[in-house]
């Protein structure tokens, strides 16, 4: 209540100072919610959703997404009212009800289906409305009383058609064309009024107001009824020509009026207009089909074409320079009751007909309004004006492009002047302020410049900060020094804050130290440790020991605690784009207790503080979560209750929302994932998190919200993906009693393959060993061969030497028998025979015959086998020839003559039968 006030208080001194300052306004076309243009309805959810009745069917808003639902049978929706949980709408030749269902979506009910309600052909339902148990669906020939839960129907029938249903302080009215405004009593309908008035005048809508029943017509403004006479209320609108279409009363009971062709209408409880807005300064539409006011006291405005909404709460309003008259604005003042604009343009002041007019003479580039003493200095290009009665009374133009104007401590007649070439003083002389003097030995362009102790400070953003002794008629620079500062960064400034001085930057604050140097202050950088990318910290004049900067989002007053001087930060958020300052030229100035004014390159803006700024606790909500296969349509989850998703449904997408409409930045959110990943993510816009792919297991998703500087509580949704089939519980029964087959398969097959193996092995170990024994026996049957061979050969040398001492001897016996033969002795005979009988000594034969068989073993013995009829003498003369010895050799063994040899030779073959061409000697050598 408090902010609607306030609200409509700025609103009626906007209509005599600022006539084209207003709230933000924010617009939404037809491509942003993806429907139709014309919307005849608004109204609000209690869980703070808005709904729109769209020509498209019935839109959804939750702050960052809208959302089209539609009964097919006919989506165009002509009147839209809620009533607990439950949306009533009326479209063509329907009306019913839609509910959300445990997923988040709107299911609709056709109450004409399933009460079997009989329409009449062609019937269109233009207004919804509450009466006790009761919901009234108003077509224009026909009222339906529709009871859902008892099912029971009433109709009221019209022959006129009905222009109109209200229902105010639990009493019907109706208005019939022609007839006039009727109510219900006991259900019966009766004339309230019939005056020609309400005849001949359409009723956009009824009010309570001021204790008594008023009516708003189409063109003739507010009635009430007094017994049978209408009494016309004196408002503005009986001095324009408007054609109204829609209205709502405020919850102050001050009044929005949406016309055909004008915009909307602000009037006050007393019936003044406070305001007019329109596509001229910021409706996308002049035509007002619907108006509602939500729970944070903004205004919806359906349009012919698309949606607007007026953030009335808002502690901004917004001046847009539509034409470029102003320029960019640099800074501002409220001085002698007229608001001073300084632009790259010129000096502006606001003349009778509330438009911004130029100060003759200040064309060019304002740097700064101040007021000292009673004067407005006003530092331009060209120099110093002073400005009074909006002209300029007085020019100092010696020093051109002044930055700045400071007072010089303990001098109130001099006044140090900042500029391009550095620094000079101005002095008053017969009360005017004129040039004195420049201030040698210091040229350096002078934006930032502060008293401290004795000392002057100047600080450069580019060239750097300087120290600066000056004589005491401020006349030259006694001493300059340069000093370093630890960290140099954009946006610098000199300043005074309590008792001591401060260099600040985008790196830092520092403080002077009293040795001399500078060193980051503490204090400073702990309460603007978290604010990211801070402008230029600049004093505000009109209030001791304050200053302000911007940040992303924010605006920054710096105060400080009374008793200990610590920095405080109060920040009011505000997007960039909306501020929309010139970088390193940020510009606030404070026009009065609680207003100050930003400058923009658009305009400017105002922000009033005593606003609060907290409005309403934010909390997130989870709009919707869908779920899909790969390549399979997306399907929605219930928001009750923890959820269990089949394996291959692991692409899981959340939508999600802050259910605040009278927002100047955007939301901002963070979320994790419990069970993929334990760690935020950074903050961002989006709105939705899509996780695709996700591993089977628990999860739950948590989501934080964060508008401005406040963030919400976490909201959390937990869901569970089961396992792939292979890995279910009886598979894993089954993969273990596998496992323990394979194992026991396994044991099985390696004890096998390992006796297999020990056999293998074995057998050829075996192998190895008979192998080694065969090698062995060969070796042993070598070496005996060996030992055969060299017996062989021993027994051969020893047959052969006995056979040719055999021979030796039978020859010498042979000789010594022929020498006695020949000689002459009577013991001749005697040698003889004893010669005789030694040459055929058997003993000879034994003996060689035991030789024999010892090289030869058994030749006799298979001669024999082989030819059965030979005799000894036979066997003989085969031994001897064995022995490869020739007939003579062979003689004197057998004590025979060659000749008789070849006889017995002849005789040995016919008894071995041997063919004629057959070798004896071949023969026998090869048995």
């Amino acid at each position: 209540m408090c902010r609607t006030l306030l609200f409509l208080f700025l609103l009626y001194i906007a209509s005599i100072s600022y006539a084209q300052e207003l709230p933000p306004i924010k617009i939404f076309t037809p491509e942003n919610y993806k429907a139709q243009n014309q919307n005849w309805g608004i109204a609000q959810s209690e869980d703070n959703l808005i709904y729109v009745a769209n020509n498209g069917g019935l839109l959804e808003y939750n702050g960052e997404h809208w959302q089209l639902y539609s009964h097919y049978s006919n989506p165009i929706l002509r009147s839209l009212k809620i009533k607990k949980d439950v949306i009533y709408t009326g479209s063509f030749m329907d009306f019913g009800f839609w509910k959300k269902n445990d997923k988040g979506l709107l299911e609709y009910s056709s109450l004409v289906e399933d009460l079997k309600i009989k329409l009449k052909e062609g019937e269109e339902f233009w207004g919804v409305n509450f009466y006790q148990d009761w919901v009234l669906f108003q077509s224009k020939t026909r009222i339906y009383f529709v009871n859902r839960l008892a099912k029971d129907v009433k109709i009221i029938d019209s022959n006129e058609t009905i222009s109109g249903l209200f229902v105010i302080n639990n009493t019907i009215f109706f208005q019939k064309k022609n007839k006039g405004i009727f109510t219900l009593e006991n259900g019966e309908e009766k004339v309230f009024s019939d005056a020609n008035f309400f005849r001949n005048n359409k009723v956009i809508n009824c009010f309570y107001h001021n204790k008594e029943l008023v009516f708003l017509s189409e063109e003739k403004g507010f009635v009430s009824v007094k017994g049978n006479d209408v009494v016309w209320k004196e408002t503005d609108l009986n001095k324009e020509k408007f054609s109204v279409f829609s209205a709502i009363q405020l919850k102050d009971n001050s009044f929005v009026l949406g016309t055909i062709s004008n915009g909307i209408i602000f009037l006050n409880s007393e019936g003044k207009i406070t305001s007019t807005v329109n596509r001229k300064n910021g409706l996308s539409n002049n035509t007002a089909l619907s108006l509602f006011q939500d729970k944070t006291d903004n205004i919806w405005i359906g349009l012919d074409n698309g949606i607007n909404y007026i953030n009335i709460s808002s502690a901004f309003k917004i001046f847009e320079d539509e034409d470029g008259d102003l320029g960019t604005v640099y800074t501002s003042f409220f001085f002698d009751n007229e608001l001073y604009l300084g632009t790259n343009q010129g000096l502006f002041f606001k003349d009778k007909d509330l438009k911004y007019k130029i100060i003759k003479g200040t064309e060019g580039q304002v740097w700064f309004l101040k007021e000292i003493d009673g004067n407005l200095f006003c530092g331009h290009d060209k120099g110093t004006f002073i400005i009074k009665n909006k002209k300029i009374s007085s020019t100092i133009p010696e020093q051109l492009g002044t930055w700045n104007v400071k007072k010089v401590p303990n001098n109130k007649d001099i006044l140090i002047q900042g500029t391009y070439q550095g620094l000079s003083i101005l002095e008053k002389q017969n009360g005017v302020w004129k040039f004195r003097n420049k201030i040698d030995g210091f040229n350096i362009s002078s934006r930032f410049y502060e008293f401290y102790q004795d000392k002057l400070y100047v600080n450069h953003e580019l060239k750097g900060f300087y120290e600066l002794k000056i004589d005491e008629n401020y006349s030259k620079v006694l001493l300059q020094n340069k000093i370093h500062v630890p960290e140099e960064g954009y946006g610098s400034n000199v300043f005074s804050f309590g008792n001591h001085l401060y260099y600040s930057s985008s790196k830092g604050i520092f403080k002077k130290q009293p040795t001399g140097g500078f060193s980051k202050d503490t204090l400073f950088t702990n309460v603007l440790n978290d604010i990211e990318n801070i402008t230029t910290i600049r004093k505000l004049p009109e209030k001791k020991n304050t200053f302000y900067s911007f940040s992303n989002n924010n605006i920054l007053f710096i105060t400080s605690n009374s008793i200990s001087l610590k920095p405080q930060v109060k920040r009011i958020p505000i997007a960039a784009s909306i501020r929309n300052n010139v970088l390193g030229f940020e510009n606030l100035t404070q026009i009065s207790d609680n207003n100050y004014l930003i400058g923009t390159s658009r305009g400017y803006l105002l922000l009033n503080d005593a606003i609060e700024t907290k409005q309403q606790d934010i909390a997130i909500s989870f709009q919707k979560v869908l779920v899909n296969k790969i390549d399979d349509i997306k399907t929605n989850l219930s928001l009750a209750g923890e959820v269990v998703l089949e394996n291959k449904q692991n692409n899981i997408d959340f939508s999600y929302s802050i259910l605040k409409y009278d927002k100047i930045i955007k939301n901002e959110y963070q979320y994790q994932l419990e069970g993929l990943s334990s760690n935020w993510s950074d903050w961002s816009e989006n709105s939705s998190q899509l996780f695709e792919n996700l591993p089977y297991g628990d999860y739950v998703f948590n989501v934080k919200g964060k508008y401005g500087n406040e963030t919400t509580d976490v909201k959390s949704f937990s869901f569970s993906i089961e396992r792939p089939y292979y890995l279910s519980n009886l598979f894993l029964v089954f993969y273990t009693l596998s496992v323990v087959f394979i194992i026991v398969m396994i044991n099985i097959y390696y004890r096998r393959r390992y006796k297999l193996k020990n056999k293998i092995l074995l057998e050829k170990a075996q192998k190895e060993l008979k192998l080694k024994e065969l090698e062995n026996s060969q070796i042993i049957m070598k070496l005996n061969n060996e030992k055969l061979r060299v017996d062989i050969d021993s027994k051969s040398r020893e047959l052969a030497s006995s056979t040719m001492n055999i021979i030796k001897k039978n020859d010498f016996l042979n000789t010594i028998k022929t020498e006695l033969i020949n000689g002459d002795g009577k013991n001749t005979l005697k040698v003889i025979k004893i010669i005789d009988k030694n040459l055929n000594n058997s003993d000879d034969w034994k003996m060689f015959q035991e030789a024999f068989n010892n090289a030869d073993k058994n030749f006799l013995k298979k001669v024999k086998d082989k030819h059965p009829n030979l005799t000894p003498n036979d066997l003989r003369l085969c031994a001897y020839l064995r022995l490869n010895l020739s007939s003579k050799e062979i003689a004197p063994l057998l004590n025979i003559s060659p000749r008789s040899v070849e006889v017995k030779r002849y005789r040995l073959r016919k008894k071995m039968d041997l063919p004629h061409d057959s070798n004896l000697t071949n023969y026998i050598l090869e048995i």
